[in-house]
This record gives C-alpha cells, sequence and structure tokens, in this order.
C-alpha cells in the first residue's frame, strides 16, 4: 500500500488505508499493530493512526491479553462484528424471509413468512412488514446499519421493481421507499438471482472463484452472473436475464415436474409445494419421474450452456430451491453441457438452499456499509 499522497490527497489516503487495515483484520485472529503493519504494507505509525480512528468510530475492539502471558504483551485487535446489525429481506414468489445478521453476516434472528403465488402488491407489502417486524423484535435491541432487499423482477438504481412477471402487480413498486418505513440506514434492492450469486463468492461454494455462472433452479428460473470476483449487472442492470428468451425455454421448465404432479398427486394438493415428491421419486428410479427431471435440466441447460460459452466461467453454481435435489439433476445437466459447451465448467451445489437469496441481500447491505469507510463516513 502506498502512504504519500498523490496530488495532495491525503483524506483519501487515509480512507484506503483504513480499508486495507479492516480487510486484514476480518480474519478469525486478533493481530497486533506489528502484524497488521507488515500485512498491509503500511509504516508502524501509520497502521497505529489508523487503528486509533477506527476504533474511535467503533469499527474494532481491543481483546484482552492472553491469560498466562509474560511481561508486557502486545495489544491485539480486531474487527467488531457486533458494532452494528444488518437486515437482508428475500421477497420471493411463495415467501418472505428476513434475516438479523451481525456485521460479519452471522445470523442472530430470521423470520419467514409464506405468501400465496396470487397475492397483489398490497399484501405481499404487508407481508414484508409483518416479517422484518417478527425477525428485528426477535433479535431484540441493537441499530440496523443497512438493509439489503431482494425480489424478482428487473430493479433500477433507486430501488424500484421496473418489470416484474412473475409477481401480480409489482412492476413499478417502490420497494426501497416501503422498507425505508421499517429500519434505520441506508436500504438497497437488487434482483434476487444477482443476490444469490454474491452470496455463493461471498460465504459459500464459489468464495475461491472469480468467474461464476450462478443458476436459480426453482419454481422460477433466472441467473446471476459473477465476472472477475464482482457480481455483473450491466448497463441497465438486466445482465444475465437470459430466459427472456423464449428459444431459451426457461420459462416453461418446471412445467415438465408440474405435470408429473397432476399425474400423480392427490385431489387438494398445491403442486407449488408438493414439488419435492417428483426428485423424490426419480431418486427411487420412477421411469415417468426421471423423464420429468430430464426434460426440465435439458431445458435448463439451454440457457446455461448459452451462458457458459460466452463467459466461460471456472464454476456453475446450482442454487435454489431445487438445489436440494442437485443429487439427481447434476449428472444430466453436466452431460447436456458437454454436448454443447467447448468446455465443460465445474458444477458445484449450493448449500444454502433457498437461504441463498437474504444472505446476498445481507451482503448488499454490509457493501453499503463498507462505503462508509472509503467515503469518510461514520456508520
Amino acid at each position: 500500500m502506498t502512504e504519500e499522497p498523490v496530488g495532495g490527497d491525503l483524506s483519501r489516503l487515509r480512507q484506503l488505508n483504513a480499508a486495507a487495515v479492516l480487510r486484514e483484520l476480518r480474519g478469525d485472529q486478533p493481530l497486533t499493530l506489528t502484524e497488521v503493519s507488515k500485512r498491509t504494507g503500511l509504516s508502524r505509525a501509520s497502521t497505529e493512526d489508523v487503528t486509533r480512528d477506527l476504533l474511535g468510530r467503533g469499527w474494532l475492539t481491543e481483546v484482552a491479553p492472553a491469560a498466562g502471558s509474560v511481561g508486557r504483551p502486545a495489544r491485539r485487535y480486531r474487527f467488531n462484528a457486533g458494532a452494528g446489525r444488518l437486515l437482508g429481506i428475500d421477497v420471493g414468489g411463495h415467501k418472505v424471509l428476513a434475516l438479523v445478521t451481525d456485521l460479519d453476516g452471522e445470523v442472530i434472528s430470521q423470520a419467514r413468512l409464506d405468501v400465496a403465488a396470487s397475492a397483489g402488491r398490497r399484501a405481499r407489502l404487508a407481508a414484508i412488514d409483518r416479517c422484518v417486524t417478527k425477525a428485528l423484535t426477535k433479535a431484540g435491541a441493537g441499530e440496523i446499519w443497512a438493509t439489503g432487499v431482494a425480489t424478482t423482477g428487473l430493479v433500477d438504481g433507486t430501488g424500484k421493481v421496473m418489470l416484474s412477471d412473475s409477481l401480480p402487480e409489482w412492476s413499478g413498486v417502490d420497494l426501497a421507499a416501503h422498507v425505508r418505513r421499517l429500519v434505520t440506514g441506508p436500504v438497497r434492492v437488487e434482483n434476487d438471482c444477482k443476490l444469490a450469486a454474491l452470496a455463493e463468492t461471498w460465504r459459500g461454494v464459489a468464495r475461491y472463484a472469480k468467474d461464476v455462472v450462478f443458476l436459480l433452479a426453482g419454481l422460477r428460473t433466472g441467473a446471476g452472473l459473477i465476472i472477475d470476483g464482482k457480481l455483473h449487472r450491466g448497463f441497465a442492470n438486466w445482465s444475465g436475464e437470459i430466459g427472456a428468451l423464449p428459444a431459451v425455454g426457461w420459462q416453461q421448465a418446471p412445467q415438465h415436474l408440474y405435470r408429473w404432479l397432476e399425474k400423480t398427486a392427490p385431489a387438494g394438493l398445491d403442486p407449488a409445494h408438493d414439488i419435492e415428491r417428483v426428485f423424490v421419486a426419480a431418486r427411487a428410479g420412477d421411469d415417468e419421474a426421471l423423464a420429468a427431471v430430464r426434460e426440465y435440466v435439458r431445458d435448463l441447460a439451454v440457457g446455461a450452456s448459452a451462458l457458459v460459452l460466452t463467459l466461460d466461467p471456472q464454476l456453475v453454481v446450482i442454487g435454489g430451491g431445487f438445489s436440494r435435489s442437485a443429487d439427481v439433476m447434476v449428472d444430466p445437466l453436466r452431460r447436456e453441457l458437454d454436448r454443447w459447451c467447448l468446455r465443460t465448467p465445474e458444477i458445484r451445489v449450493s448449500g444454502f438452499a433457498d437461504e441463498g437469496v437474504a444472505l446476498g441481500a445481507v451482503r448488499l447491505a454490509l457493501d453499503e456499509v463498507e462505503a462508509t469507510i472509503t467515503s469518510g463516513l461514520r456508520p
């Protein structure tokens, strides 16, 4: 890290130094000033100055000396994950999920409410209110520093839903403004597939990969793209929307599974809540269920192959509700990719199931909080 100011921009330099110190202190083990200085390349004096400032702002905490230390032990510091809280909200077709976490993303409380797929704007917004209130109440006292919100559909930079084909009356909803009524701190809104991809590179199976295609496999199909370690949004925030092309087949892909359910499900069962039966039957060797899964995967693979051929990713990650049954999906998907792709990347299965989107919303909130480091603002 260069310590000499360029063009007299000392303030900007201090912000960059602070960000560098925080990156090193976010690990599991506390560090001394000497260790931080070595890892960041800053001088001892600069490291001490930055650490003092971060302590005063609440970002760091001093760790008590280890028991049995001889002589005067060096002071040790670590990131203060408990200084504030984050809120992540996933507004899906059939549920609202809210997570309250510390600044390391460790979950303090969560709440989930089922919502009918046919619910209109007013009912879904009311469900968000109830779910968030429940999660905050369970978490107890503590200030929310920032909130991330995930939703289906296309979202603009202000937090308004520009277009949603999946949720009734959802296009045009100013989701950021609505959530600001419930919490303190900034609120950011993003597409759910993008945030699921972000969660994988943060704390999931793709955290060591720079180029990733995330496939949301569930009652709805979508994609999120990570390019060179960063979430790719595109010029108008429409990246990954390959499913809008009818020839890709993503819109009708789940219908292969529904048709099997319609033939086998007892009267009165909702296929959307009973979809796991298809995968259970396929796992048990039911020929018709296996055929339904193969047809679903074949449609999924068309869009996936196009993305793989375009981006040449290191990983393809399968997430979403159907990822719980990835054991019957991965091999057929790999065979389909082998047919169409010049190189089939490694295929990994998300460990988050349907909680990955909410965790990605937490990461979005954390990005907002960490931006205060480089902007010079207090959290």
